[in-house]
């Protein structure tokens, strides 16, 4: 469950009124001084909407974030709200089958249609095909950390794909490729333990999914 099993202390604000060339760089610039474990900026038809959701090293944080309410980015003031963590979770899933509806139709993203609301599905209902995604990594973390990290797997260098941004700075995001599907399933059981200062979030995904994340990181 994570933090007690209270939706309301799992620690994410969401963010609005960002600039529209906002980077996660950005993000963490404006809140400086607290551990981010994860940023995701919302998209809407391919376009950055201009929101945002930060997460957290610890619950406290977020109460250091909401005194960043109405602080300046830039030349925009920005609006920070405590949310939940259902919130969270449907927002990383909108922004999944929005990646993958564009891959599907072929279109360039600002030419998709919008998606219809979803809730969030559970990680334990997603298929597993032998590749999970991690979020939250440090941002100094190597291959060796994440194999030892699933040491239960014998993993190699080869399974470990660290996504990093155009400019080669680390995004905290991985993906692992598994040699099973099987095995991918058996380590969740890893999911929001901590790796160095940081809990480590884990979602099943895949290799097109991986693949796509390499393609950003060479961009």
């Amino acid at each position: 469950m994570g933090y007690g099993g209270q939706s309301r202390a799992f620690p994410v604000v969401r963010l609005r009124g960002l600039p529209f060339d906002c980077r996660e760089s950005d993000v963490h610039e404006f809140f400086a001084g607290l551990d981010i474990v994860d940023v995701l900026l919302v998209h809407r038809r391919g376009r950055f909407s201009g929101e945002a959701y930060v997460v957290f090293g610890a619950p406290l944080q977020v109460d250091f974030a909401l005194q960043r309410n109405r602080q300046n980015m830039g030349r925009r003031y920005i609006e920070v709200f405590r949310c939940k963590k259902q919130e969270y979770y449907q927002a990383i899933a909108a922004e999944v089958n929005e990646s993958r509806s564009h891959l599907d139709r072929d279109e360039p993203p600002s030419k998709a249609a919008p998606l219809p609301p979803r809730s969030a599905p559970d990680k334990d209902d997603i298929e597993h095909t032998g590749v999970l995604r991690l979020r939250g990594l440090p941002f100094s973390v190597s291959k060796r950390e994440i194999i030892d990290f699933f040491k239960e797997s014998a993993l190699e260098d080869e399974n470990i794909h660290i996504v990093t941004h155009a400019d080669g700075r680390a995004t905290g995001e991985a993906f692992v490729e598994f040699h099973s599907p099987e095995e991918s399933k058996a380590a969740m059981k890893k999911d929001k333990m901590t790796l160095g200062s940081r809990y480590v979030e884990l979602f099943p995904s895949s290799r097109d999914e991986a693949t796509r994340a390499a393609a950003r990181s060479r961009q």
